[in-house]
């Protein structure tokens, strides 16, 4: 078997990258069209992996960050993955059965046509850091229930999961199957190269355009799952208590390390007091110790780093900032626990304004009417999400209509993520491609349209040479065209 583990340069990335690729390749070659049994074996294997091993992967992603919440890694990694596996096992069969399609039979009685849904092959899978267990398992749940095969390519910040992972999946699947492959300073430049039969990419918009660039050299279909400025807009008529509860939970959750999470606050002006004198009393309730494990950490000193040079940016240019923790905070704290702040009074010059947070700070914005609130967000790039809290129908359908985004929840944020039967994914600057669910499955299938030719054979009197018949049967053929 391959040492995965033993890339040490550029060449020794490159060869061996191509040599797992050419062997799940002429496995695929092998056996292209894998059955409803075998697809529903690697399925229940991948749950079989996570099950027997849940322990561990949670204190690995955690030893990663330093420190995360074991609830957050139950919830919004292990739960999800092993919820969708059960979900996709129950309607694969339904999933895989080829689609008879309608046939001109003027033109070809006696034929017919299908769609068949064939797998295409190799995928390519670049998971970040930030929740690696789901958005490792998630689109290999698709990938493995279209068919195919699959190399994942984990991050640099998640070296103690990749070790783990790089260690047990041989237990459950050849690496003619499944390859988790660790990066080691050059593994993603030469990865995006390779000839796969599809690329994942979840990560920036920033990465994402090198990552589609070098797709592009071998016309590999690409899923780009990038991320940019979800904002939530609570409505004039909406509780500002419960927004409140609902908004700071997502905003707090992982640290705010999620490509979905609200990354700013639209507020009427007259709710902003009441705001933030709720959030201060729900932070201290829900955290009076952010040392404690219930609040996670940021992933490295780089990113805690940077959370607070956009604080200090924000500050420097006149916003006003509500420190939730009182205090707590620590520039040169070793587990990177960063004070969850709101900040109010910002404005567009401002680093928070300007670019995806990835932390516990959220900017509010006040506004005047819901007109004004369309305007600005689509002034920006289009979110990965919008999330307006109202009750009115009539101002949510404005603002679903009038406001493009990957996705929407209304009156909560994030949770569309976690729906099996709905798509997942971004539009123009946040991504572009769906999976989760039917249209996971889609996105590694290929609808392969066949004709199947009838005893009946019209074209006969339609071939060379072109004579009377022809024309009076392309005369009758167009006629009936109206």
């Amino acid at each position: 078997m391959m040492n995965t583990q033993s890339l040490t340069s550029e060449g020794a990335h490159t060869a061996t990258l191509e040599n797992l690729l050419a062997n799940q390749r002429q496995a695929y070659l092998a056996n292209p069209a894998p059955n409803y049994q075998q697809r529903v074996e690697d399925l229940k294997s991948l749950a079989r992996m996570i099950r027997d091993h849940q322990d561990e992967l949670v204190q690995a992603v955690s030893s990663d960050y330093g420190n995360r919440s074991h609830h957050e890694t139950l919830f919004a990694e292990i739960f999800p993955a092993l919820d969708g596996i059960k979900d996709t096992i129950k309607r694969l069969k339904k999933w895989m059965k080829p689609q008879r399609r309608h046939i001109d039979i003027t033109a070809f009685p006696t034929s017919s046509t299908k769609v068949i849904p064939q797998p295409l092959g190799v995928v390519g899978v670049i998971v970040p850091w930030n929740f690696p267990i789901n958005l490792s398992f998630g689109p290999l749940i698709n990938i493995f229930a279209a068919g195919n095969r699959a190399m994942v390519k984990m991050s640099e910040n998640s070296r103690n999961l990749t070790a783990l992972l790089q260690r047990i999946s041989s237990d459950y699947f050849p690496q003619d199957k499944l390859v988790f492959l660790e990066e080691t300073g050059g593994v993603g430049i030469e990865f995006s190269t390779l000839k796969f039969d599809h690329l994942i990419f979840t990560g920036s918009g920033t990465t994402g355009r090198k990552v589609m660039a070098a797709a592009a050299a071998n016309l590999t279909p690409v899923t780009l799952e990038l991320g940019g400025k979800s904002p939530a807009i609570v409505g004039p008529d909406y509780d500002t208590d419960t927004a409140v509860e609902r908004v700071l939970f997502w905003k707090l959750f992982n640290a705010g390390q999620i490509c979905t999470t609200v990354d700013y606050l639209l507020l009427p002006e007259d709710k902003v007091d009441a705001f933030v004198e709720k959030a201060k009393r729900v932070f201290k309730k829900r955290y009076p110790d952010i040392q404690h494990p219930d609040y996670t950490s940021v992933i490295d000193d780089r990113s805690f780093q940077r959370i607070w040079s956009t604080l200090d940016d924000a500050l420097a240019k006149g916003a006003t900032a509500i420190d939730l923790t009182d205090g707590q905070g620590d520039r040169n704290d070793t587990l990177k626990k960063f004070p969850a702040h709101l900040l109010v009074n910002v404005s567009e010059d401002m680093d928070v304004m300007q670019r995806e947070i990835f932390g516990p700070l959220l900017p509010i914005k006040t506004y005047k009417n819901r007109e004004e609130v369309a305007s600005y967000i689509n002034s920006g790039d289009r979110p990965l999400a919008i999330y307006p809290f109202t009750k009115d129908k009539e101002l949510r359908d404005y603002y679903i209509d009038h406001v493009m985004s990957g996705g929407v929840s209304v009156n909560n944020a994030v949770l569309h993520v976690g729906q099996h039967d709905i798509p997942f994914g971004g539009v123009g600057e946040s991504g572009m491609g769906h999976y989760h669910g039917y249209e996971g499955f889609l996105t590694f299938s290929k609808l392969r349209p066949v004709f199947y030719q009838g005893p009946l054979d019209p074209l006969k009197l339609l071939m060379p040479p072109y004579g009377n018949l022809a024309n009076k049967m392309m005369k009758l053929m167009l006629r009936l065209t109206k």
